[in-house]
């Protein structure tokens, strides 16, 4: 944790769900359910669960001496496992921890912080798409530049631009939505012998009081479980590093077809009184980058030997929550950005028309080929549109003036051909299956 970088870089409610203190629960709510599951199959007496049970209060424990207590096995499970112990007592003392080790412990407690952060995560990226769904439902027929290699292209409506958003992000959401994240209890070394029987019994109900899935096995050194929620996280924060990208640009000033309309005091520079950056939008971005190298970090460690690894299972600690603290940051701050987004529809058009109507060239070609074969077609327009660019003329008059384009098109039907609005294909529908597709998802959730 950072005072003075997080409240950039670890913005938003995922935050509070990755600290010490979550992770500190959800061990011992691990501990609390796997001696109320043992009651439930009979292994102990249920007056014992209880007891352990109410011994699981994160409020009872150091956090930092159980960080120093670590040291000495490599993991904080052993030390907790020692105060739970002692301040349960008695006779259901002995049935503290019974038949789990360390690793059963933090897995599981890592599956439950990811749970519990992927709630609030969730709900600000259905936010984003929100957002995204009303920009590309008012904005269906709004045009705008299309930019190819960053440069100028055919048109787009400005729609289909925040319904291209709307669709990466709805996915993204989708994936995370659909993790089903796995409890964790082996033993030793993945039989749970020391449970005998009971065994698999106990992990059902251990799964089922905890509101994981049931593994098939005990997953030790199968990181799968792990790798795919990595994967998800950094396939969201590319979404929103693509959506947030694309705000920074079009903010440009040299552009200027979209800027934040945030409170007072936002998108400032400490220098330049005339900036208005769209610091929102860069936060997201800002958050984003850094999720491909968290998840490349988790699955370097996912190469794990035997039964249980040396090293490579306690390298996933740190990378996993700053994974879901920076990917919870990314979404908040683009949730902002859209809320806060004013698109200006008359800086699209003068954009537009900036190019004398060259982007329009395509459809004139198209028109002409039927007649005169695709390559005499390209050929002409393509030299009355380095002509316009040179400055020599408007693009309408150089092309009615062309002895194959003028002797085939009049005047007007130039004009019209190179028309923006005229030509937008199936951007209009594709805005409309994006809308219905967000529709269902909503109804869905």
């Amino acid at each position: 944790m950072s005072e003075l970088f997080d409240p950039v870089l670890a913005a938003g409610p995922v935050r509070e769900e990755t600290g010490d203190a979550a992770w500190l629960k959800g061990m011992l709510d691990f501990e609390a359910a796997l001696a109320s599951a043992q009651a439930d199959v009979g292994l102990i007496g249920r007056e014992h669960a209880d007891a352990i049970g109410a011994a699981c209060r994160p409020a009872d424990y150091d956090v930092a001496e159980l960080g120093r207590a670590a040291t000495g096995i490599g993991n904080p499970a052993g030390p907790l496992v020692r105060a739970l112990t002692d301040r349960v007592g008695g006779e259901a003392a002995r049935h503290v921890h019974r038949g789990a080790t360390s690793q059963d412990v933090v897995d599981t407690a890592a599956m439950l912080v990811a749970t519990r952060s992927l709630a609030p995560l969730l709900a600000d990226l259905g936010a984003c798409a929100d957002a995204a769904a009303r920009l590309a439902e008012e904005h269906a027929a709004t045009v705008q530049v299309g930019r190819t290699l960053l440069q100028h292209a055919t048109p787009v409506t400005f729609g289909l631009t925040a319904a291209g958003w709307l669709t990466a992000l709805g996915n993204a959401g989708e994936r995370l939505a659909a993790l089903r994240l796995p409890a964790q209890l082996g033993g030793a070394t993945g039989t749970l012998a020391s449970l005998g029987e009971h065994g698999p019994a106990v992990l059902i109900a251990l799964s089922a009081r905890l509101g994981l899935a049931e593994p098939v096995l005990p997953w030790h050194t199968d990181r799968t479980p792990v790798a795919e929620l990595a994967g998800a996280l950094g396939e969201t924060a590319g979404a929103v590093a693509g959506v947030a990208r694309a705000i920074v640009l079009l903010a440009q000033t040299d552009v200027g077809e979209v800027h934040e309309q945030g409170p007072p005091g936002s998108g400032g520079s400490s220098t330049m009184p005339h900036k208005r950056n769209p610091v929102a939008a860069v936060s997201a971005l800002a958050s984003a980058k850094q999720a491909p190298g968290l998840v490349a970090d988790l699955l370097a460690a996912m190469e794990q030997e035997h039964q249980r690894a040396a090293g490579a299972w306690h390298s996933e600690w740190r990378p996993l929550t700053e994974l879901l603290r920076t990917t919870g940051s990314a979404v908040h701050w683009l949730r902002t950005s859209l809320e806060r987004l004013h698109v200006d529809a008359e800086a699209m058009r003068a954009n537009l028309d900036r190019s004398g109507g060259v982007l329009l060239a395509e459809r004139v070609t198209t028109e002409l080929a039927a007649e005169t074969g695709r390559l005499a077609a390209h050929d002409a327009v393509t030299a009355c549109c380095r002509r316009a660019l040179a400055g020599e003329g408007e693009l309408t008059d150089l092309l009615a003036e062309d002895p194959l384009v003028g002797e085939r098109l009049s005047r007007e039907r130039i004009a019209e051909l190179l028309d923006p609005s005229g030509y937008l294909g199936s951007a209009g529908v594709f805005v409309e299956r994006a809308l219905a597709a967000h529709r269902e998802r909503k109804e869905r959730s």
